[in-house]
């Protein structure tokens, strides 16, 4: 079985360093949607992703509400159903994580979408 040939724009950061801010503080609440963000939730600034908006991350492993966050993309969360790929993005001196925990880690958001796990 041959794997999904992914667009270039969110994967071309996994391994990399990333600056994200933060306009989606741990515990602050989605606006429209109204769930409740369990990680901090942000850009990347000055990029573009396919659906006209800055490229979104994930940071996992911080446990404080940020402004802006400097750590290393280990993995997208490519979306099926919506062209709006997320990265996930930890500690400098973080492990890679598994895809289960990733699944968890954002599970209060990617439960309303199909998506897969991409990592390096």
């Amino acid at each position: 079985m041959n794997k999904p040939q992914h667009d270039n724009y969110a994967t071309q950061y996994i391994g990399k360093e990333v600056t994200i801010i933060i306009d989606r503080p741990l515990n602050s609440t989605h606006p429209k949607h109204g769930f409740v963000y369990e990680v901090n939730y942000g850009f990347v600034p000055n990029t573009m992703a396919p659906d006209g908006e800055e490229v979104d991350a994930y940071i996992l492993e911080v446990d404080t509400p940020l402004e802006t966050y400097k750590g290393r993309c280990i993995a997208v969360i490519h979306r099926l159903n919506d062209a709006d790929d997320k990265l996930v993005v930890v500690p400098l001196s973080s492990e890679n994580m598994s895809d289960d925990n990733i699944r968890k880690a954002t599970h209060f958001q990617e439960q309303f979408f199909t998506s897969e796990i991409i990592q390096h």
